[in-house]
């Protein structure tokens, strides 16, 4: 088990599956509406997905654009009441087909109102692409078009996703199981 910054790890995902299935997505991807694609990543914690997803995407034959959107829950406490943008992306995206991607869909807040934004801006298409999806914290009646993997009910990190901003760089979704 690998130990990063004092704790141990248990890895859920690794780095090879996790390329495998990119792989596969982008092959989905490509059977769909891809013509003027603009690819949306959610940050932060999609950023590693986001750019191992395009690559793929590439190597299927796609030249999408990409743009990125920070978005933010708030609310009182730990429960989150709305979301906000922090930072919306550029491009014009009506008449287009919009790719979102994100790390995790859990309650489906933050991907609803990115799927309803995109489509009020315009958007001809909006599918999601999600690297997890953990169905068992859905608030909201919302699917991904495109899963990497079905997620246990347990906080994850790694490849991207953090805890304290830490975790992010692991090349693997891993599970934090205690000190070392």
């Amino acid at each position: 088990m690998p130990v990063v910054r004092g704790k141990n790890i248990e890895p859920l995902y690794t780095a090879r599956q996790i390329n495998e299935r990119n792989h596969q997505i982008a092959a989905e991807i490509a059977k769909g509406p891809a013509d003027d694609l603009l690819v949306i990543a959610v940050l932060k914690g999609s950023f590693i997905f986001a750019a191992d997803l395009i690559r793929a995407l590439h190597d299927v034959g796609l030249a999408p654009e990409v743009e990125f959107i920070t978005l933010s829950s708030y609310g009182t406490g730990t429960v989150s009441q709305g979301v906000r943008i922090v930072k919306d992306i550029d491009s014009d995206v009506k008449g287009r087909n919009v790719l979102l991607i994100d790390d995790i869909l859990e309650s489906g807040r933050t991907l609803k109102f990115a799927k309803e934004l995109l489509y009020e801006r315009g958007a001809a298409h909006v599918s999601l692409a999600v690297l997890l999806d953990k169905k068992v914290k859905r608030q909201e009646q919302l699917e991904a078009d495109h899963v990497g993997f079905e997620c246990p009910d347990y906080f994850v990190v790694g490849y991207g996703m953090d805890v304290a901003y830490a975790f992010r760089e692991l090349p693997f979704v891993g599970v934090v199981t205690g000190d070392a």
